[in-house]
């Protein structure tokens, strides 16, 4: 079974209600006011941290989340109904990405935590509140503003307080089943974790915390290979990183701080901000005689001297209480911050937003033979929010074009009388 923690799928909140013309009637009231409802909102898009939850599978068989549209308005005054919200309910530690900028939407690290990623649409004014002196009886309403909506990543990232890295078979999974209640796959292959395993581990002082054993890495991690970033990602929520190395050197195989270099350069260049996790070097394996030959040689006593280094035994559990007590101590300091948040160097793949002066979006399009086109965001906007269905929005509508400058845009262009204009879907004669 493969552990799902990415899922890819559209949010689209409800789009309001329209806002109803209609005016009053009543027997010996022939000339009544208006009375038009108010259309409703539209439901929201809402994602919630659910702790009975696992993995994405859900949302990896399901392509479209969407809150429903807004009731439209109604005669006498009647506002329509709000639209239902959608709750989407995602394990705890899932991430909601927005695919087009990058930006981080939603961060689910606590239970019950909710948060609204898609707002839905305000309901659009109906013909009653738009009468006044001189238009008593007005036929303007409006249409309800379009939800939001998102082509959205879900990313599942282990939430643990430590996270065991390291070469494969290192032995992280027997240390973690060592010191936990956690009861992982072991074997004497490569790659035996090949999903996040986690369990709970207590000092001989009481201090409880999560522990995660992560997948394996090898060279060339951070570019993708092996289990790649499927392993990176998750360590960046934990608060302290436990550096499991194989003291043995796979019985005088393999050089130790090479191997301990490799994977400081692979978090390294994963993401700059890693590497400012506090660090636990637990030296495993110590019960083999390589373990304790590689201990007295001088380069490796010199290499590793001002660092946090614990020797351990995964296997007979020896001196594991001693590293519990470290871990618990590092812990007391080292808070939960997302490595976006961290100081230092910013990594290459974190995105900074900046709020630059805002680009004028109205387009005059001369489409030749007297022919010419208006888009842009602003006109769009309120393009949807008045329907020129009737006279008096009609009005509106132009009025509000005018405003924006449209107007001025076309003189300057050149625009003759009886040229034809066309605002998305409908065409409009230019009577200037």
């Amino acid at each position: 079974m493969k552990f799902i923690d990415t899922a890819k799928f559209s949010i689209k909140a409800g789009k309001g209600g329209d806002g109803a013309v209609s005016f009053h009637h009543a027997l010996f009231v022939p000339n009544g006011g208006p009375n038009g409802g108010d259309g409703g909102k539209g439901g929201d898009v809402i994602f919630e941290a659910d702790g009975g939850k696992h993995s994405l599978l859900d949302l990896k068989l399901q392509k479209t989340y969407a809150g429903q549209d807004g009731g439209k308005g109604d005669i006498k005054n009647m506002h329509g109904a709000h639209g239902e919200d959608r709750i989407v309910r995602v394990p705890v530690g899932t991430l909601i990405i927005d695919i087009n900028t990058g930006l981080i939407l939603a961060d689910l690290d606590e239970d019950k935590k909710r948060i609204i990623v898609a707002k839905g649409g305000k309901g659009g004014k109906g013909n009653a509140r738009f009468a006044n002196s001189r238009n008593k009886a007005p036929t303007i309403f409006e249409a309800g503003e379009l939800g939001d909506e998102y082509q959205v990543r879900a990313e599942l990232k282990v939430l643990a307080d430590v996270g065991f890295v390291g070469l494969p078979n290192a032995g992280k999974s027997t240390l973690l089943r060592a010191i936990s209640n956690s009861k992982p796959e072991v074997a004497d292959y490569a790659f035996t974790t090949l999903n996040p395993q986690l369990g709970v581990a207590k000092t001989i002082n009481g201090e409880t915390f999560t522990v995660a054993d992560l997948p394996g890495l090898i060279e060339g991690a951070s570019l993708g290979r092996g289990l790649g970033h499927q392993f990176l990602k998750h360590i960046e929520r934990c608060r302290v990183i436990c550096h499991v190395i194989d003291m043995s050197g796979n019985y005088g195989q393999e050089n130790i701080i090479r191997n301990y270099e490799l994977i400081r350069k692979e978090l390294r260049e994963y993401n700059l901000n890693i590497d400012q996790r506090p660090e636990i070097i637990v030296a495993n394996k110590m019960d083999l005689d390589e373990a304790q030959i590689n201990m007295m040689d001088e380069e490796i006593i010199e290499y590793f001297k001002d660092k946090n280094l614990i020797q351990v035994s995964g296997i007979n559990k020896g001196n594991t209480q001693e590293l519990l007590l470290a871990i618990a101590k590092q812990l007391e300091t080292a808070k939960y911050i997302p490595l976006w948040e961290m100081d230092g160097e910013i990594a290459s793949d974190v995105k900074i937003y900046t709020f630059d002066e805002k680009e004028e979006d109205i387009q005059v399009i001369n489409r030749g033979n007297g022919r010419w086109e208006i888009a842009g965001d602003t006109v769009f906007k309120i393009y949807q929010k008045l329907p020129i269905w009737t006279h008096d929005n009609l009005l509106l509508f132009n009025e509000k074009l005018k405003n924006i400058g449209v107007y001025e845009q076309l003189r300057e262009r050149g625009i003759q009388k009886g040229d034809v204009v066309k605002v998305f879907e409908y065409e409009m004669e230019w009577m200037d």
